[in-house]
């Protein structure tokens, strides 16, 4: 990238950390692309109407996928403003890679939640019943970040799993458990309450828990820096932490 272009992002990086980008500047305006985890669907969707709604020249385009597919994606070359991540190793990655502008910043925090049916047909207790090969598991496939969350808190319980299904993403693990396909899965707390009584949690020990910590990144060739920074600035300002709030992340 040319060097003025790294000087420009690495400006409008700086207001972004005086909390100057993103407060409805006119002169701010275009397309935002904005590479999302899928557990923060519904946040996201919110702060996409907020952020457009305080800046009316901004449009954003969500795409909402595993962070580890993300990640391919924007080392791939994909174009991208903005990277957010359910985990830190992921964006690490495309950090390594050069990518990232500046530093990432953790912007929430999820943890997990078993996932069962509505009425939990399958009486599921806690993580031990994951070893059950008489009922049906699902995981988020291993490098997604649900995933690795998943078996590192079933590590923690010194359980092995049986896993019948390892899906793509978390909503892809939602859904069969919705849909009764599934008895149980590990998912982020945030999915649990996403379904409003579609699917219901147990809870999983503090001591066998994982804490996600979920990291947010304008990229070095980003299309629209100026129109990232600002929707980093909103993200991390007290309005998009607040709906961050709404939807049971946690505050970094």
């Amino acid at each position: 990238m040319p060097l003025l272009c790294r000087v420009t992002i690495m400006t409008l990086l700086a207001l972004v950390g005086a909390g100057c980008a993103g407060s409805g500047d006119e002169s701010v305006n275009g397309e935002v692309l904005v590479s999302a985890a899928a557990s923060l669907t519904e946040a996201f969707n919110v702060i996409e109407d907020a952020f457009e709604d305080a800046n009316p020249g901004i449009d954003v385009s969500l795409n909402l996928a595993s962070s580890s597919n993300l990640r391919e994606q924007i080392l791939e070359g994909a174009p991208v403003d903005v990277f957010a991540s359910a985990n830190t190793s992921n964006m690490n990655r495309v950090s390594e890679a050069g990518a990232v502008a500046g530093e990432a910043r953790i912007f929430a925090e999820n943890t997990l939640q078993i996932a069962v049916p509505a009425g939990n047909p399958a009486g599921v207790t806690g993580l031990v019943d994951f070893a059950n090969q008489e009922l049906l598991i699902g995981l988020c496939a291993e490098d997604v970040p649900c995933g690795d969350f998943g078996r590192q808190a079933l590590d923690n319980a010194g359980v092995t799993p049986s896993i019948d299904s390892n899906e793509p993403d978390v909503r892809a693990l939602l859904t069969k458990i919705e849909a009764g396909e599934l008895d149980a899965g590990i998912v982020y707390v945030t999915d649990v309450i996403s379904t409003e009584g579609g699917v219901e949690g147990v809870e999983i020990p503090e001591n066998q828990n994982v804490v996600a910590e979920y990291s947010i990144a304008i990229l070095v060739d980003a299309p629209n820096a100026e129109a990232a920074a600002a929707f980093v600035s909103f993200v991390m300002s007290d309005a998009g932490q607040g709906i961050m709030g709404e939807y049971g992340f946690i505050a970094p």
